[in-house]
């Protein structure tokens, strides 16, 4: 099954048992893919649906960091709802150890040892990692490895 067909199915359980903040969040998401098909011009597949969850992922994260430390609890738990029913949709999360892995085999594979190379290992991980990692922990990871500073 599509995302955009569990969207749909999830859509009509969320209006049935009267679910408002989750029915909210999918309308919201399929909004946003309807944009990124106009914005192609062609029917989305679900990579292309994933870079839009991923997209939406990140703003959720990125309210949480703005809204915790001026004090809105309120609005950070409702970020944080909406964001656990984005990441619902998303394919499963990489896990630090794959994720440093992946790392270690792009640095080896650029060659890169300097941390004016970031650049090119990014280039080489996101596309093997798209959609199952959060793209600021991928830069932190490979910033810390050239500059030397290991973080384990």
């Amino acid at each position: 099954m599509s995302i955009m067909e569990r969207l749909e199915r999830d859509m009509v359980r969320a209006v049935k048992a009267r679910e408002a903040d989750r029915l909210g969040v999918i309308r919201y998401v399929r909004s946003e893919a309807k944009n990124r098909q106009i914005e192609v011009g062609r029917d989305l597949d679900d990579d292309d649906l994933i870079e839009v969850l991923s997209r939406l992922a990140k703003r959720h994260r990125e309210a949480i960091d703005q809204f915790g430390p001026a004090g809105r609890d309120d609005l950070v738990q409702k970020e944080r709802s909406a964001l656990a029913v984005v990441e619902e949709y998303l394919p499963e999360q990489l896990t630090e150890e794959e994720i440093s892995a992946l790392v270690d085999e792009a640095i080896a594979e650029t060659g890169a040892s300097v941390p004016r190379d970031v650049g090119n290992v990014m280039k080489a991980v996101m596309p093997k990692a798209k959609g199952r990692a959060d793209g600021k922990k991928v830069k932190e990871l490979v910033q810390s490895r050239l500059a030397g500073t290991d973080d384990e």
